[in-house]
């Protein structure tokens, strides 16, 4: 099943294997049983660390688990964990077999301690870019802890299952029987749900810190890009950001950042926070900033306050929140959110396999979704506000030459439909007559742009009527000592490489003011 040179990089990262353990493998006569045989077998065959056993007895079939003579280690994959989660399986064989893991002493520490009983089912999408994250993290756990046990499932290959449990998105995570979370986590998320006193530890060791020279909030390309520019000037550099990568961690190819011809949000947010991580910046992660008190005079302290009841303290402090999914504000989307009503077409999309979907917005990111869609899905509507596509030329055309795809154009989503477990259909008005139509559905994707994470700035910051915070030629807000970059403001253009740029004259110029207001 592997090819030669998967073979070889695979068999490198073996080696890494020091304790022996056993994959236990429950098949049925099917074809996805033989393929996940073939899988097993290629990887037996690359080191006599690992064993393959074919009697297993899951339910779940094909699956297999990684069982370690002497430990009771809980990790299941249920389905064939190539594509994204082909990592996953790589670490996941590393860690059973002894490999040590990369997190900080004190947050493995943390997993150990917990008590009771977790028994976690995630599933993902093999196209998913933000399914690794959640699958790696709880793997790791069920690793060092064995009260912690996860199994991972495709969610395109257990269809009934899916369907039963009404999961529209990935990854969808399950507790205990029960919906736990939707969505992209790290291991420090997961554990703040489940270790109830986190927070509160994270807050006392916040409020003990001294002041800042720099403080940025925010951790996408702007506030990586800031911290760096600071840190090298070798001043105090503070980072206290929602999840360290923003919106990056939901962005699927990425083939406009200079120098870097092709990759992928995450490994890009990866590779911002490891580069961040080579100077000495203290990053504070998920940590969501609720309040700014400026300075009460000219070279004083700014505050930022945060959700956890935290507070930090800075001589000047940059702005980078980012932005987030622009909803349509329609009755039904909270309700029906997750359940029908999407944002990730990458993630999300092989879960409608077969289904009804609509894409909301007519821009390159709506176009180009309805294109991949409509590779899956049975049928493809796309809805767009304005009497023309504002996407791309190119795109525009490859839109136009699928069969499987309606454009209707002058058209205004006005509520989302359902059953009250998941969404049946949407109501649309014709911006030229008036008329309300119905399409009936299963899946509806928005895609109509972002919105500036600044609704904490209002009455502190002067923000834009879009709600961008508006800066200067030199990323300076109102406040003096206070800058902004990136997403969150007003410079036109929100690309990767612009926040980037933004967020690096954003630091450059917190420190111009630093020196001339000590």
């Amino acid at each position: 099943m592997l090819d030669a040179n998967l073979q070889t990089q695979l068999k490198a990262y073996l080696e890494k294997v020091t304790q022996p353990f056993e994959i236990v493998a429950s098949l049925d006569d099917g074809e996805k049983s033989q393929e996940l045989l073939g899988l097993l077998k290629d990887i037996v065959g690359l080191t006599d660390k690992i064993t393959l056993k074919t009697d297993g007895n899951d339910a779940r079939r094909p699956s297999f688990s990684l069982n370690r003579p002497g430990a009771d280690i809980g990790v299941t994959f249920a389905g064939i964990p190539m594509g994204h989660e082909f990592t996953s399986l790589v670490l996941a064989l590393l860690q059973v077999g002894g490999h040590p893991s990369k997190l900080d002493a004190e947050t493995i520490e943390q997993i150990k301690s917990i008590e009771g009983r977790f028994e976690f089912e995630t599933y993902f999408s093999l196209s998913c870019q933000n399914c690794p994250d959640v699958v790696q993290a709880l793997n790791l756990m069920a690793v060092l802890n064995p009260n912690i046990r996860n199994v991972s499932i495709d969610g395109a290959l257990f269809q009934e299952e899916v369907e039963r449990r009404q999961i529209m998105a990935v990854p969808s995570i399950y507790l205990n029987g029960e919906v736990f979370a939707s969505g992209r986590m790290e291991v420090k998320e997961i554990l703040a749900k489940i270790d109830t006193q986190a927070g509160n530890r994270d807050a006392e060791k916040m409020n003990a810190k001294d002041a800042f020279d720099v403080l940025v909030v925010g951790g996408g390309p702007a506030g990586a890009a800031a911290a760096i520019y600071a840190a090298r000037k070798g001043i105090r550099t503070g980072v206290a950001a929602e999840r360290f990568g923003g919106q990056v961690l939901d962005t699927m190819a990425i083939e406009n950042f200079i120098s870097v011809q092709e990759t992928e949000g995450p490994k890009l947010a990866r590779a911002l926070e490891e580069h961040v991580r080579q100077y000495d910046v203290d990053i504070m992660n998920l940590q969501r900033a609720s309040a700014l008190i400026p300075a009460s005079a000219e070279g004083g302290l700014h505050e930022v306050k945060f959700d956890n009841g935290a507070s930090l303290k800075a001589k000047t402090v940059i702005l980078s929140t980012g932005a987030r999914w622009r909803e349509m504000g329609v009755p039904g989307e909270q309700e029906y959110k997750a359940k029908g009503v999407c944002f990730c077409p990458h993630c999300d999309g092989p879960l409608f396999k077969g289904k009804r979907v609509a894409v909301i917005g007519g821009g390159n990111s709506g176009v180009e979704a309805a294109i991949d869609l409509a590779g899956i899905v049975a049928h493809v509507t796309l809805l767009e506000f304005a009497d023309t596509l504002r996407a791309d030329a190119v795109l525009q055309t490859k839109l136009n030459s699928l069969p499987n795809v309606t454009v209707i154009k002058s058209a205004l989503t006005t509520e989302v439909i359902g059953d009250g477990q998941k969404v049946t259909g949407l109501t649309y008005k014709d911006r030229t007559t008036d008329a309300l139509h119905t399409v009936e559905l299963e899946g509806i994707f928005v895609q109509i742009g972002l919105l500036p994470n600044s609704d904490w700035l209002k009455g502190t910051v002067e923000l834009s009527r879009f709600g961008e915070i508006i800066v200067d030629a030199k990323g300076a807000t109102n406040i003096p000592g206070v800058f902004a970059a990136g997403d969150v403001t007003t410079v036109p253009y929100k690309q990767i490489v612009i926040a980037v740029g933004e967020g690096s004259k954003a630091s450059l110029s917190a420190f111009d003011h630093l020196i001339r207001h000590s």
